[in-house]
């Protein structure tokens, strides 16, 4: 079985839906399926090894300048390829943090439409290379933002499955101006007949993306979130010293993230039990720089900046040590997040998390048993549950065991693999 696994890059930066996907596609190969990792917009990162093609299709400088100057595609074809350059994307977003959607509203519809928008000849060369050079049994895509090509797709090779991942486009779409916003709602809706099957990753998010896009339930296919465990395999966890307790964060550095919560609840919590120290890792943008250094300057007053340790943005060795060495991880989001895929990774680490009850940690928590859950937007009951936490290390650690064992039975790269090798098959 041949399949095209169409993953958009996230412009230099670790991404979890990327690492998801690459994971994913490594998997399917293992199994023996062709699965062919083609990037679009920008190349992927990931911090384990990447199987995604060299070539990106739709270069995010290229369909952006179409955008901007619609008469750039009267260019001669070799000319504008030079756009499309990995090495030329690369440069070009080196600086740039988590793209700002509200300043991309006409690119998201023109993208969108597809062969009736500015980079149609980008969607059309696209499917020219997926339908006559590769002639696939399925098609994936990572998103529905870019299935502007679909309807083409489903032209070109009508027997072919045609898969969603639905895996934070609502987020995208809300940031938005309402009046793009609306109307990319509106053509993701109209995609909605061309794809076979939508994948979600938890109940939460199938019933909410269902009711925004009106997706038929019979479209719908739950997805549970998982990871490569092979990495942590032969992790065995390192419990601080009796002098110190590891509170620690793993994610993008941002507002929407929450680290200025935990920071909040720490300075509730440090008075009260010395012995608790913050740590935090995660990818820094240049634009999150200024939220980070509010947050030094806050520790800074509070006379707990020298509790706090910032370990910058971890390979994939080094985050598995950063989780091993952590004694509880806690991630308060501000926003309803469909993955979360930093709590499979600390339990299969073997620390047990802390979590806002929201989004798909509820799911992923009650699944694996591995943490506790508070009400989001609750500092107070945030610290009182991490306080409970640090003062009962026999909770810990059954937490952890917990945790640990619901991520290898409910949450493998493998099974998952398996599951959507199952909705590619032919017929």
């Amino acid at each position: 079985m041949k399949v095209v696994y169409l993953t958009a890059g996230a412009a230099g930066m670790y991404c979890g839906s990327c690492m998801h996907d690459n994971a994913l596609a490594r998997a399917m190969h293992k199994d023996g399926i062709e699965c062919l990792l083609q990037p679009v917009y920008t190349p992927i990162r990931t911090d384990e090894v990447s199987i995604a093609g060299s070539r990106v299709f739709l270069g995010g400088i290229h369909v952006y300048l179409l955008q901007k100057m619609p008469w750039l595609r009267w260019l001669p074809r070799p000319l504008r390829s030079l756009l499309d350059s990995p090495s030329l994307i690369r440069w070009a977003t080196r600086r740039a943090s988590s793209t700002d959607p509200a300043s991309l509203g006409d690119l998201s519809i023109s993208i969108l439409k597809g062969e009736h928008g500015y980079q149609a000849e980008e969607f059309e060369q696209l499917c020219d290379w997926v339908a006559d050079e590769i002639q696939p049994d399925a098609i994936v895509l990572t998103n529905l933002l870019i299935g502007g090509g679909l309807p083409m797709f489903r032209k070109r090779l009508p027997n072919a499955k045609m898969i969603v991942m639905l895996q934070g486009d609502d987020i995208f779409l809300d940031h938005l101006p309402e009046v793009h916003r609306n109307e990319a709602i509106r053509l993701c809706s109209n995609l909605v007949e061309h794809v076979d099957y939508f994948c979600v990753n938890s109940r939460f998010y199938g019933d909410k993306m269902s009711a925004l896009l009106e997706i038929p339930e019979t479209k719908l296919r739950l997805h549970p979130l998982s990871i490569d465990l092979s990495s942590y395999d032969t992790a065995t966890h390192q419990d601080a010293s009796d002098a110190e307790f590891r509170l620690s964060y793993l994610a993008r550095i941002a507002p929407e993230k929450g680290l200025h919560r935990l920071v909040e609840a720490f300075e509730k919590i440090a008075p009260q039990r010395p012995q608790v120290t913050l740590h935090a890792a995660g990818w820094l943008g240049e634009s999150n720089k200024p939220y980070l250094q509010t947050l030094l300057d806050r520790l800074e007053r509070a006379g707990l900046r020298e509790r706090f340790t910032y370990h910058g943005s971890p390979d994939l060795a080094e985050k598995v040590d950063f989780l091993r060495q952590a004694d509880l991880l806690c991630v308060p989001t501000e926003y309803e997040d469909p993955k979360g895929l930093f709590v499979l990774e600390s339990l299969a680490a073997g620390t047990p998390v802390v979590m806002p009850e929201h989004g798909a940690f509820g799911e992923l928590v009650r699944s694996t048993g591995g943490g506790v859950l508070v009400p989001p937007d609750d500092v107070g009951e945030l610290a009182n549950a991490i306080i409970e936490l640090v003062d009962q290390p026999a909770r810990r650690a059954e937490l952890a065991m917990q945790g640990a064992q619901g991520v290898r039975t409910k949450h493998s790269i493998e099974a998952a693999a398996k599951s959507l090798a199952a909705l590619c098959l032919p017929g």
